[in-house]
């Protein structure tokens, strides 16, 4: 010991004569040439590292799980890492984006698109995927579907990446779910990504399995894992999931006690739906609206949660909750047998202020129900004005209501919409319509742009409608949109700069249809 420490004091003078200079250093310390010092700290150096003992080796950790999937095409893959590179076109001065791709913005379309041609993650670039999903939740479901099994093996490794093992299925490999030990093996031992997985795999083979597969271990779940499993039911929700979720109605979190009730609600045979309808049907008919006078503890139970949010009145909240978890099914006969529409028309208790309410009400109803018939009389004619829709005036609302049609109708009503009143009240309803718009959807757009553009709007005003178009739109409208590209002369009241910004914005757009047109034939196997 003592040859050891008289040997880190020796190093210790030489680190302080470097950092002084050999001529300022005080005391008994190496003096000398720079040189001299030079070699000395190199013959120290040795004698320490000589000196240190070897750790031992850890143990190799096991190869990574096989990913029988195949790989992108090599374009595709070089693609994929432009793409994680984030290496977009350069932003001009004032927050002008210039007329290049934001490359950012396509990640998520070509995961997803990946993800359809059923690909994995080339192994080189599931670490830059993991730092991708790390830095952007939104991404996380497809970049960790992505990068599979592999993504979760570097995942144990890497505390940055500890998110994926509770991220989502990440692709592993499950057991066959009609094998019952390995299924209660997994689901015992596994990871919290791979038991939503295998909880997700059991409900698609026998749908009431998965709630018979959740009690065997409900009572030692954390509470937000439980929240998360029941969440996971409302793939292939039915009557057989009934007695399980009316056990939840006693959970010990009030998060699961709501989800329970929530999902027992939308099951119009489900005893809480009778309890529901009851009380609704006492509350409401054709005469007018009585609220409750009170929640009491068969309301609790049945998910109504007392305290109201600030501002809103207690029997005006109690009422919008219960109207909203009944069946739309029980309305027609308290009615006289009208129609979802012909009961929206109708003044319910106008004159007391509450037909606002049983509109939102019943606006939530239909969607929890996906029931189109509903959502169509609450949505009204798309030509009627935003603020004058005869269920909610709210377009959030009838976003919500947008989700429970059809596609090609959800489509055509949005399309009508744009023609009727514009792009500036459209954002959120275009934000429900699928993926790419096509036909009058994609028609209704570059018209409505085009028509922003000619009378010289504001063009930063419509940069959020702009960023959408260039995810959304068809790749084929880039056709269409080519003699958009050149700028216009300005209107004599247009805004300074307007046409140059537009041209600069069609630009962008057409480059972006083009390149997303690129990555899908790049994807296309061989």
């Amino acid at each position: 010991m003592g040859e050891g420490d008289e040997g880190y004091g020796e190093w210790q003078e030489l680190v302080g004569a470097a950092l002084l200079g050999t001529d300022r250093r005080r005391g008994g310390g190496p003096a000398g040439s720079p040189e001299a010092l030079l070699d000395a700290a190199a013959v120290h150096a040795v004698r320490r590292r000589a000196g240190l003992r070897p750790a031992g080796a850890r143990p190799r950790p096991e190869p990574a799980p096989r990913d029988p999937r195949p790989v992108p095409p090599e374009a595709a893959g070089h693609r994929l890492a432009q793409l994680l590179a984030g290496r977009g076109g350069p932003v001009n001065g004032g927050g002008r984006r210039g007329s290049a791709p934001d490359l950012t913005e396509l990640l998520p379309q070509w995961l997803a698109a990946a993800g359809r041609h059923g690909y994995r993650a080339p192994d080189a670039l599931v670490p830059a995927l993991l730092d991708a999903a790390r830095a952007r939740s939104d991404l996380r479901p497809h970049a960790l579907a992505l990068a599979g099994t592999r993504g979760l093996w570097l995942a144990r490794m890497n505390p940055d990446w500890r998110f994926a093992l509770r991220g989502g299925a990440g692709g592993g490999e499950l057991p066959e779910v009609t094998d019952p030990s390995a299924v209660e093996r997994l689901w015992e031992e596994g990871l919290f990504a791979e038991r939503v997985a295998l909880l997700g795999a059991v409900r698609a083979h026998e749908p009431a399995a998965a709630p018979r597969l959740l009690a065997t271990t409900w009572a030692s779940e954390r509470a937000e894992d439980r929240l998360m499993f029941l969440d996971s039911l409302r793939s292939g929700l039915s009557l057989e999931d009934e007695s399980f979720l009316e056990a939840a109605l006693g959970d010990r979190s009030r998060n699961v006690r709501a989800t329970a009730a929530e999902l027992l609600s939308a099951l119009p045979q489900s005893a809480l739906a009778g309890r529901m309808a009851e009380r609704a049907l006492a509350c409401v008919g054709p005469e007018g609206v009585t609220p409750p006078a009170e929640c009491d503890a068969g309301m609790l139970r049945d998910g109504v949660v007392k305290r109201p949010p600030a501002g809103r009145g207690e029997r005006a909240w109690w009422l919008g909750q219960v109207v909203e978890a009944a069946p739309l099914s029980c309305w027609r006969e308290r009615f006289g047998g009208l129609g979802p529409a012909e009961m929206v028309a109708l003044p319910v208790a106008a004159a007391e202020g509450w037909t606002e309410e049983l509109h939102a009400a019943w606006c939530r109803a239909a969607v929890r129900q996906r029931d189109p018939e509903w959502s169509r009389a609450l949505l009204g004619p798309a030509s009627a004005p935003p603020a004058a829709g005869p269920g909610t005036a709210s377009l959030a609302e009838r976003a919500k209501l947008l989700e429970t049609l059809p596609d090609a109708e959800r489509a055509a009503w949005v399309a009508e919409f744009i023609r009727a009143h514009g792009l500036s009240e459209a954002f959120q309803l275009l934000g429900v319509c699928v993926v790419p718009w096509a036909g009058a959807l994609g028609r209704a757009v570059v018209d409505a742009l085009d028509i922003a553009r000619e009378a010289g709007s504001y063009p930063w005003s419509f940069s959020g409608v702009m960023g959408l178009a260039e995810r959304c739109l068809d790749p084929a409208e880039a056709v269409r949109l080519e003699a958009l590209t050149a700028a216009a002369e300005e209107p004599p009241d247009a805004s300074p700069g307007a046409a140059a910004y537009w041209a600069e914005a069609f630009q962008r757009l057409v480059a972006t249809l083009r390149l997303r047109a690129a990555m899908l034939s790049e994807l296309a196997p061989a």
